[in-house]
């Protein structure tokens, strides 16, 4: 990072840079029912807008949990705490245990994970400013809020008399708080003192945020690893650090860097957003609001072309852009939900067209050991590699059609190579085979009607302008961007 970049982002008070680690181990691999559906509010706990895909149990693509995780800094002194971002909720929670260990039931799949390790548990009697939030806090009445609203002090037992008085003291009850695809995790809200680190290869550069609001989590199901949540609820983690009004981007990088300790994607949070002098660069589509479920990013979906001919554009429905009188439809775009999700029959269109332009043998073998729906077999010859030792699965050139997205305001938007095919291992006898890294929509008359997945936003700068309300796309070498922020541990590096 050059001189002169490091002192702007020491100057500027009202934006925030982290970096995004991408982790996985093998390719999550989804089974026939791992749709998005599950976006209903149930009694004293909230149900974030977003899945993730279920994986299949089988070897060889058995995978761990995939995403972008960030470094939190938590208590005095701090604790470091590993946790996924998350666009598709609002609460941000760490695994958390004193004399008590951390349980996370049906995780097995999880157990050999690296991760978990690093992700460490925070103890709360180890940090000298933890504190239980009191039930009369809006953030403990924004986290026990339903259709069926009881006052969380009432909950905790306060009596008539303080309950009229507002002078409650006790702490907020217990939550649970519940995620579309079935996981649960439930906890105590507490407040410390989170620090964010700008860099971080040069830890020096943080923010302190006093009374940070978050879920001291004992117990999950099939949530192994805490989450920061960047929805746009008072919970989400920019909202507290106030920053939301103005929003935030990031820039994921491609897959053959997950694991990669040297380089992080971007993460810019607050003024630096959107600036003005390159605002020019991006394709902006309006951002949708649910009246359902209004923390929750929405955008429009108009047509997805394959290949360069426009004939072959596939139009969807307008449930793809437009929401019901219940708040249901939409495309939602979430960080959290791996693999873009598509209703039907728009989705068997798409592999119907893709099928008919492409003269490659399928993998039926591999459809039906990975669960994807098309996969094929690609010549591959080691001059394809040109002898780059870093290239990766996802990396072999190949001659399979583009495909893009047409969202509203006139935006389209080319998946970047490997964000819509991606090699299920290396090659053999001169060919590799790569599947479809879409699924369908399960069926259901709730919820949104498609999920815009992060596999398909890599090497993309994604703009939540909240002030303007519009999502905006610029295809990006996220490698480059990273090296730009200091997000890599070799300043001089090329991606």
């Amino acid at each position: 990072m050059s001189t002169t970049l490091a002192s702007r982002q020491r100057r500027d008070t009202n934006s925030l840079v982290l970096g995004l680690r991408h982790s996985r181990e093998t390719l999550p691999t989804p089974t026939a029912n791992s749709g998005a559906k599950d976006h209903s509010r149930t009694t004293a706990s909230s149900t974030k807008g977003q899945s993730e895909a279920s994986f299949a149990v089988m070897e060889p693509l058995r995978a761990v949990r995939d995403g972008y995780i960030i470094p939190l800094y938590l208590g005095t002194p701090p604790q470091v705490i590993q946790v996924y971002m998350d666009t598709g909720s609002d609460l941000t929670w760490v695994p958390c245990g004193n004399n008590l260990s951390f349980s996370c039931l049906d995780c097995d799949d999880y157990r050999s994970n690296k991760l978990l390790g690093a992700a460490a548990i925070f103890s709360p009697s180890h940090s000298l400013s933890a504190l239980r939030d009191l039930c009369s806090s809006s953030f403990c009445i924004d986290i026990h809020s339903s259709d069926n609203y009881i006052d969380p002090c009432a909950m905790a037992g306060c009596s008539l008399s303080i309950l009229m008085k507002s002078s409650c003291s006790m702490p907020c009850p217990s939550f649970a708080y519940t995620y579309g695809a079935g996981g649960v995790v439930t906890g105590m809200l507490t407040r410390d003192t989170l620090r964010a680190h700008e860099n971080v290869f040069s830890p020096n550069l943080s923010r302190e945020i006093q009374n940070f609001s978050f879920g001291c989590v004992g117990s999950t199901y099939k949530e192994p690893i805490g989450i920061a949540g960047f929805g746009r609820g008072a919970l989400s983690l920019p909202s507290q650090l106030g920053f939301l009004h103005k929003g935030f981007s990031h820039c994921f990088l491609p897959f053959k860097f997950a694991n990669n300790p040297n380089i992080s994607s971007p993460l810019v949070i607050g003024d630096s957003t959107v600036s003005s002098d390159r605002e020019g660069n991006f394709q902006f589509t309006p951002m949708l609001k649910s009246p359902t479920y209004p923390n929750y990013y929405y955008i429009g979906l108009e047509a997805i072309t394959v290949g360069n001919n426009s004939s072959v554009a596939q139009v969807v429905p307008l449930s793809m852009r437009e929401f019901d009188s219940q708040g249901n439809g939409g495309m939602l775009i979430d960080s959290g939900t791996t693999y873009t999700h598509l209703p039907e029959p728009i989705y068997s269109q798409l592999l119907s067209t893709l099928h008919s332009v492409i003269s490659y043998p399928r993998s039926q073998e591999m459809e039906i050991k990975s669960g994807f729906d098309l996969c094929y077999q690609i010549p591959y010859t080691s001059d394809h590699n040109n002898n780059n030792a870093s290239t990766t699965s996802g990396d072999y050139p190949d001659f399979l059609p583009l495909i893009t997205f047409h969202f509203l305001n006139n935006v389209s938007l080319v998946l970047s190579g490997g964000s819509h095919f991606y090699a299920m291992g290396a090659p053999r006898n001169s060919t590799v085979v790569k599947c479809l890294l879409f699924q369908s929509m399960d069926d259901g008359d709730y919820g949104p009607a498609g999920v815009f997945g992060s596999f398909q936003q890599q090497n993309v700068k994604v703009v939540y302008d909240l002030e303007k309300e519009r999502i905006g796309f610029q295809p990006m070498d996220c490698a480059s961007s990273a090296a730009s922020h200091g997000l890599t541990r070799n300043p001089n590096f090329v991606g």
